[in-house]
């Protein structure tokens, strides 16, 4: 299976994955999941250079702003 997901998006859903992986905040119902969850954040992580940059509050705020106007 290929997932696509725009740059914005990819960065969303990194650092919701990265905000919740520790404080299990998640509905986890099988560790299991909790791996896939951990996998998909690696991925995300290896192919992401915003989360590096000073200005990654910014960048985050733009993305959401674009997928989600106010």
């Amino acid at each position: 299976m290929h997932i696509e997901l725009s740059d914005d998006e990819s960065l969303v859903l990194f650092e919701l994955l990265s905000r919740h992986e520790d404080d299990l905040r998640l509905d986890i119902h099988h560790e299991a999941e909790r791996i896939v969850l951990w996998r998909i954040a690696g991925a995300l992580e290896s192919q992401l250079v915003a989360p590096l940059r000073p200005e990654y509050a910014e960048l985050l705020r733009a993305a959401r702003e674009r997928i989600q106007p106010s």
